[in-house]
């Protein structure tokens, strides 16, 4: 393969690599930024306590030989974190009937932003259930950004602040 691979020829085997070592693959993106161009490559799992700097880690060693094809100064492989948006047909389904936060291109009805509960996704469209009673569908093609809405008393405890 060519030095200047697409990430498309690589994602397929990096996904591969994840599934045998009991991880996700979130999300492949390549991006040119101030000092290089990075290959980002975000993994995850579904182990309470989340993704270990270990695993992330091991992971990295392993895709090494997978993306020597890509042009790339630096790689890196990490978790996506706890609020890590929502792009995939897979993170919707995993989602549904929790709190979202929706932002889109263009304003809808004099907004941009929508919170509520995700309470379908089917054809690429999104139904979000608002605080204030509406109903909303959005086609995630007009979404600029979906993530979930954290609620960090679920993860710290007012002891671990003290």
């Amino acid at each position: 393969m060519p030095k200047h691979a697409s990430i498309s020829k690589v994602e397929t085997a990096l996904e591969q690599l994840a599934l045998q070592m009991g991880l996700e693959l979130v999300d492949v993106e390549l991006k040119k930024e101030a000092g290089g161009v990075y290959l980002r490559i975000y993994i995850d799992h579904d182990q309470p306590g989340g993704l270990k700097l270990g695993e992330c880690e091991q992971y990295h060693r392993a895709c090494l030989p997978l993306v020597d094809a890509v042009e790339y100064d630096f790689l890196e492989c990490s978790s996506p974190g706890i609020d890590r948006p929502l792009r995939r047909e897979r993170d919707f389904l995993k989602h549904i009937g929790q709190q979202i936060e929706v932002r889109l291109f263009q304003k809808q009805d004099g907004k941009k932003v929508f919170t509520g509960a995700l309470t379908a996704y089917k054809d690429g469209c999104i139904l979000l259930d608002c605080a204030d009673g509406q109903k909303k569908q959005f086609a995630v093609k007009e979404t600029a950004l979906v993530k979930p809405v954290i609620n960090y008393d679920q993860y710290f405890k007012e002891s671990d602040h003290e």
